[in-house]
Formats: structure tokens, C-alpha cells, sequence
């Protein structure tokens, strides 16, 4: 009876009020409010025989229908799961794998539809009621839904071929290829148009809005006027999230040529105006554009309008020096026998002998920062030794050091300030960042060689940085987490000290693309694509990603306008003409667009109810899915180079397949991943092998975050205090005199 009163609250709920996701909400509940609010709109909808809206309410009854065909096909597939995902969990304590988000996510959609059926059935008759954005709504949380489906059948798939507890199927290359072919034919736009960021909260979902609309607006002059375009960019950006956005924007168009501000004006504010045109685009620009274009992208954070800004609004400090360590050969005591040394070579790999550059930032003026035997690695004029007011602080016994995320291809320290600056202020620590060397040009193991080399210095010049090193933590995000467990594991095999402890981020253990159901978010991910993923692996790798041609399926040469060779020249000079190539055809009026919409919808709804077989279902090439449904195609395949390569299998590339003799020993490890990023799996399987072989790991799982939280972290609420779990880590492993952290979980109320 209770059930029954919550639907009824839910599904005919008081004007104004929303259904909202609890983490123990029963997904009967939520299927149920479904099946009761598409029933209300059909009484709404279809109750007189003259609707006032025409074609729309006929749109929203066809979509509605479509909806409720798939919440009834969907409930038994997230009973199953429901059954048997706390059996992939980490521990009882720590709730959190790729299938229970999977699960979260579809439910965060269909409160979304729920939401916005109960407006329609309590408005449809209303004067000031929209019939067209109401059904262009209803209709891209349809196709949304239907690719979740999709995605829960994948999943169900993982789980029968998987062995209980298993996250990954590593030893089913089969599967593997099957998933990445799934993911490169299914049609994603749907969910960076009006869907964009639904399973996030909403605070974030206007900044992912903005770095969607950048990187479409940045995608169609790359190549072309692009440093002054990236100028403007990075003002479009932060004007986002200023209450002056007014007088920033003015002051700036008035800077530019009149023409080029007034053009970045109109795209950035079409996509605005037209999810479905930004998403369309997105999903073109995330198929197919090579890790240049994501390296010219990313480095945007570099710029010097945007770091300046991140300074501005960042905590003060006293130290910001870039250092550049000359490659001589180091020599350190050995973690056995403190009176035999070991030998460090300077990095080599692909480019010879070379320097390091890094940065040290520290809140308070230290012992040995204002030296002139530091500054002499740095070509940054102090301005510490010209204070003489300034106070000197004694050496600190802690020093942490960190390797920046970027997916090994862009940023430096610059672009991950702003939460560096925090964390020093807030531990009284010095921090030295790690500026390594990037890929394609620098690919693996130059990176790790690097970061090792800046290590070692650091342990044996911690004078020189404002500290003892009684207590060294490595920290990184993304791929800086993968370096810091690959750099312990190099110190390890060389005999000399290890880290005291380990905070990763969302940590990359696991370079390649095998299946694993927290991969599968990869398709709705704005910020993680698998493509932009893979991409940034292989440059990794050192294999040559504009090798390989862009596959396109013979239905869309029409659409294109051209054949493959043609798309694929276009991307090597450059992503602007080819997407501009797009435009015209999309840019049609919102009714023509609206009836296309339903014509694609009906006869999508008519092929699934006959189970006409399609090219793309006969292929053999595509996993089982329920008789009667099909999930969207997409126009143009993306292109994903396989991770097949052995650089892929190296334990110091992918550390979750490293032997347990090169993990054992390793300092404890505190890793903070989040439910909704698509590498919550390699978090959760690192953590579960670290665990069984006796190595202290602590694991927490935040909730509702994307990957990368880190660079959000002054842009919601969510992110900061996600940020402050982070420094509690490095503070633990500071602070504890014998380190062994017990793993425990993180509840969505420590984090609201």
C-alpha cells in the first residue's frame, strides 16, 4: 500500500514537483510510476478527437507507446542485474561497479521521462502548453532510452560470459571485438543534444553544455585561425560561469576583428539554440578526429587568459616555480642497504638524453625554495628573495609529488594548478608537479622514464624543495594515477625507496579497450568517449592513428557527400571544412526537422515490430539482441584502432595486468574513483587485486562525478568536496604512522 501511494505521489504529483533518484530507490517503484504516467498521457492525449496540437500529441503518443514497450522489455533485464551486481562490488562496504551504474544512469533517465510526462499530462490543455519542444523532448529521451537498453542487453551479455566477480573480459578477445564493433556502429548523438549530462547533477550539466558547445564550436575552425579562435574560446569558456559576463564579452569582441567575434558568436549560439544539431555534430566530432585535434583542444587550459584566471580565483602562494633538471646521471642509497647506492639514468627513450621539467608550488615560503641552487633550474625570475618580509618556514617533513592526467597526450601542471594550490595550502606541503613529455611525440615509456627520473631527484634535492621527505606521497589523476603506481613499481625493481603512499584519481590501470560494463558509459560520455579514449592509448602505444581509415556504412555516402579516402584527406589537413561540409543540410527548419524526427521514429518503431533483419543485424558482427528490437545506428562508423599491440600487455602500461611480483611491496594505495566515470572498473579490479594478495588499498567511490572531477573542482559543489576526500587521502597517508588504510565506502551524503 505504501508503493502504491509513493507511485501516486510520484506520477500525479503536485504542478511543480519532481520525482527524484535515491540511491535505494526499488526499480519497481520507478517502472511502475513509468508504465502509470505513460497511461495518464494517452487519457490526456488521445481523450478528445481533436487535439489541438496536430501532429505533436500524435508524436508524443508514438513516442510515449515506444517508451513503454521499452521500460516493460527493460524491468526483467534490471531485475537480473539488480540480483547479482553486489557480487562485483569491492567489498560490502563499497558499493560500486560498472553494472550498478549502468543501472543508476537508466533510472536517471526515466525519472527524467517521468518528470517530464507528468508535465505533460498535467499541462497538454493548457493555453501556454509547447507542443513542439515538449515532443522533441519526450522524443530524444526515447532514443536515449533505447541505446540504454542496448547497453543493460551488453551488460547481461558480460555477465553470463564473465566469471562471477569479474569486471573485465581479458581472456575473451572475441567479445572484446564485438563490443568495440557495437560501440562504433551504435548512434550517440542523442545523448549530447537535449539529454546531454542527464545522469548528472545540474550544476555540472551546464559546465559539460559548455565544454560540449566549445569543442564543436573549436572543432570547425581547427586548423584554420585556430590561435586566434583558441583565444576566444577560452573567454567563451569562463564567460560561462561569470555574473559579469557581460562586460567580459564586450570588452573582448571589442579586442577581436569584428568578423571573427561576431562568427564564434553565431556558431557557439547555434548549438545553443539546436541541441540537435550539437549533437549530431558531437558524435562527428568524437568519431573520427585525430588525437591532434584532442591535444589542440585539451592545451586550451593552458592558455594564458584561462590559467590566469585560474590563478585569480585560485588560493595564493608563495612558490610557482617551473624547473628544468639537466639529464646527468643520479645516484641513490639502496632501500636494503643505505650504504650501497643505485644508479638513475636520465630518460632516453625515442628522443635521447633530455631534461625534466617541473613545477613546485608551495603555499609558505620554505627553507631552500629561495636557494640559488634551485633557481638555478628555473629561467622564472624570483620574487621570493625580494621579500624579505616574507617569513621562512622550516623544511616540511612531508613533500608529495604529482603526475598530471591528460590521457597522456595533453596538459601540464598549468591546466591542474588551480587544485595544486589548494592542496598545499590545505596540507602545508610542498608540491612538485611533473611536467613529462607527451604523447604521440613522446610516446611510452618516455612519460614513466620521466616521472621516475623527476622522483629520484626529488628524494635526493628534497632540501632544495622545502622539505625533509620523511614522508613521500605520489598523487595523480587518469593517467598521472597510472604513472604513479607504474613509478613505485620501477623504484621497486630498481632497489631504491618507495613512496610512503599512493593517491590515484580515477586511475587508468587497464590501457586497452576490453569490455567491461563501466566501458559501456563511454557511449553517453561527454568527456570519455571511447573513441577520444582509444585514440589517446594508441598515441600512447606509439601506434599511428591517421593510418587507419574512417569506415563509413554504405547508407551514408549520400549523407557524406563523399567517399572514405575523401573524409580521410580532409582529416589530416585539418577537422573545419569537413565539418563544416555538415551544416547546410542540418540547418532546416525546426517543423521540416520535427517531421523528419517522427517519419525516422515510426519507421524505426515499424522494423522493430516486424523484425525485419537489416544489414547491420545480419552482419554477424553485432551480439543478440531481443526479437523485435534494434538500437539506433549511426550515420558514420567510428574508427578504433584495436589495442592489440604487446606495448598494451606491459605490466608499466597497464598495471592491473602486472605480475604479483611486480605489485607486491607496493606502499599503500588510496584510490578515489567515481560510480558515473567509465573507468570505474579498473578502480574497482586494481583494488580487488591489491586486496588478495595482502597489499594495502583503500578504495572510494563518489558519486554522481565524471572523470576528471579534479579539473571541475571549482565549478560545483560536488567536485570540491570530492576534491577535500582527496587531500584527506594524501593527509592519511602524512599523518599515520604506519600507514595501512582500511577500505571503506563513500555515501552520497558524505558528498552532498
Amino acid at each position: 500500500m505504501t508503493s502504491l501511494k509513493r507511485i501516486g505521489q510520484w506520477a500525479r504529483g503536485k504542478r511543480g514537483t519532481k520525482m527524484k533518484f535515491a540511491p535505494d530507490m526499488d526499480y519497481k517503484v520507478v517502472f511502475a510510476a513509468l508504465e502509470t504516467v505513460c497511461e495518464d498521457n494517452f487519457s490526456a492525449l488521445c481523450g478528445s478527437s481533436e487535439s489541438p496540437h496536430g501532429t505533436s500529441a500524435s508524436r508524443l503518443v508514438t513516442c510515449l507507446r515506444e517508451i513503454q514497450g521499452h521500460g516493460r522489455a527493460l524491468e526483467p533485464v534490471v531485475a537480473s542485474l539488480n540480483a547479482v551486481y553486489h557480487l562485483y562490488d569491492f567489498d560490502e562496504q563499497t558499493p560500486g561497479n560498472g553494472y550498478r551504474t549502468l543501472v543508476k544512469v537508466l533510472q536517471s533517465c526515466l525519472l527524467h521521462i517521468i518528470n517530464n510526462g507528468r508535465y505533460i499530462a498535467d499541462n497538454c490543455n493548457g493555453a501556454f502548453f509547447r507542443a513542439e519542444h515538449n515532443a522533441s523532448e519526450m522524443e530524444a529521451y526515447c532514443s536515449a532510452l533505447c541505446q540504454l537498453r542496448a547497453l543493460l542487453h551488453l551488460a547481461k551479455q558480460l555477465i553470463d560470459d564473465n566469471e562471477i566477480g569479474q569486471l573485465y573480459s581479458r581472456q575473451d578477445t572475441e567479445l572484446t571485438r564485438r563490443f568495440v564493433q557495437e560501440y562504433s556502429s551504435m548512434h550517440k548523438a542523442c545523448f549530447y543534444g537535449r539529454c546531454l549530462g542527464f545522469q548528472f547533477s545540474p550544476a555540472l550539466r551546464s559546465v559539460l553544455q559548455t565544454v560540449v558547445i566549445s569543442m564543436i564550436s573549436y572543432g570547425e575552425r581547427y586548423g584554420r585561425q585556430q590561435s586566434r579562435f583558441g583565444e576566444f574560446l577560452t573567454v567563451s569558456v569562463e564567460v560561462e560561469f561569470s555574473f559579469s559576463w557581460r562586460d567580459h564579452l564586450l570588452k573582448y569582441v571589442f579586442s577581436l576583428a569584428p568578423g571573427m567575434a561576431a562568427l564564434s558568436l553565431l556558431t557557439s549560439g547555434k548549438y545553443v539554440i539546436d541541441p540537435e544539431t550539437r549533437g549530431t555534430q558531437f558524435e562527428r566530432i568524437t568519431q573520427n578526429l585525430d588525437v591532434q585535434f584532442w591535444k589542440s583542444f585539451w592545451n586550451l587550459t593552458e592558455s594564458g587568459l584561462i590559467s590566469g584566471l585560474t590563478r585569480i580565483s585560485s588560493n595564493p602562494v608563495q612558490v610557482n616555480l617551473t624547473l628544468t633538471v639537466p639529464p646527468l646521471l643520479l645516484r641513490l642509497p639502496l632501500a636494503s642497504d643505505p650504504s650501497l647506492t643505485a644508479a638513475v639514468s636520465p630518460p632516453i627513450a625515442h628522443s635521447g638524453p633530455g631534461p625534466v621539467h617541473m613545477r613546485l608550488i608551495s603555499h609558505e615560503l620554505r627553507e631552500g625554495q629561495d636557494s640559488e641552487e634551485l633557481l638555478a633550474f628555473s629561467d622564472t625570475p624570483t620574487t621570493a628573495s625580494h621579500r624579505p618580509w616574507v617569513q621562512r618556514q622550516p623544511l616540511s617533513p612531508w613533500l608529495l609529488i604529482h603526475f598530471h592526467g591528460g590521457g597522456f597526450v595533453a596538459q601540464t601542471s598549468r591546466s591542474h594548478e588551480h587544485y595544486l594550490r589548494t592542496w598545499s595550502r590545505q596540507l602545508k606541503v610542498p608540491i612538485l608537479s611533473v611536467d613529462y613529455s607527451l604523447s604521440p611525440e613522446a610516446p611510452f615509456p618516455r612519460a614513466l622514464e620521466e616521472c621516475f627520473y623527476a622522483y629520484c631527484w626529488a628524494l635526493k634535492n628534497c632540501h632544495l624543495l622545502g622539505s625533509t621527505a620523511e614522508r613521500v606521497c605520489l598523487a595523480g589523476d587518469s593517467a598521472g594515477g597510472n604513472l604513479c603506481i607504474t613509478v613505485s613499481m620501477k623504484a621497486m625493481t630498481c632497489g631504491i625507496r618507495v613512496p610512503d603512499g599512493i593517491m590515484t584519481a580515477y586511475p587508468a590501470t587497464l590501457l586497452t579497450t576490453d569490455a567491461s560494463p563501466s566501458r559501456l558509459l563511454t557511449l553517453i560520455d561527454p568527456l570519455l568517449p571511447l573513441g577520444v579514449l582509444a585514440k589517446c592509448l594508441n598515441a600512447y602505444a606509439g601506434i599511428d592513428c591517421r593510418e587507419v581509415q574512417p569506415a563509413v556504412e554504405s547508407n551514408s555516402v549520400t549523407t557524406l557527400g563523399r567517399d572514405t579516402l575523401g573524409v580521410l584527406g580532409d582529416l589530416t589537413k585539418g577537422a573545419s571544412n569537413w565539418i563544416h561540409s555538415f551544416l547546410d543540410p542540418v540547418l532546416i527548419s525546426s517543423g521540416a526537422r520535427s517531421q523528419s524526427s517522427l517519419q525516422r521514429r515510426t519507421e524505426s518503431s515499424e522494423t522493430r515490430r516486424t523484425s525485419t533483419p537489416t544489414a547491420t543485424q545480419t552482419s554477424g558482427d553485432h551480439p543478440e539482441y531481443p526479437q523485435g528490437f534494434v538500437p539506433l545506428r549511426a550515420e558514420c562508423l567510428a574508427v578504433l584502432l584495436p589495442t592489440t599491440s604487446p606495448v598494451f600487455r606491459n605490466p608499466f602500461v597497464s598495471p592491473l595486468l602486472a605480475p604479483e611480483n611486480l605489485l607486491r611491496g607496493l606502499p599503500p594505495v588510496y584510490i578515489v574513483a567515481s560510480a558515473l566515470d567509465a573507468l570505474l572498473d579498473d578502480s574497482v579490479m586494481f583494488a580487488k587485486k591489491l586486496r588478495d594478495m595482502g597489499q594495502p588499498v583503500s578504495l572510494t567511490v563518489v558519486e554522481d562525478l565524471p572523470h576528471g572531477f579534479l579539473s571541475l573542482s571549482q565549478l560545483a559543489k560536488e567536485t570540491e568536496v570530492a576534491s577535500e576526500i582527496c587531500i584527506e587521502r594524501i593527509r592519511l597517508i602524512f599523518e599515520q604512522e604506519n600507514p595501512t588504510p582500511a577500505p571503506r565506502s563513500q555515501s552520497k551524503q558524505e558528498v552532498a
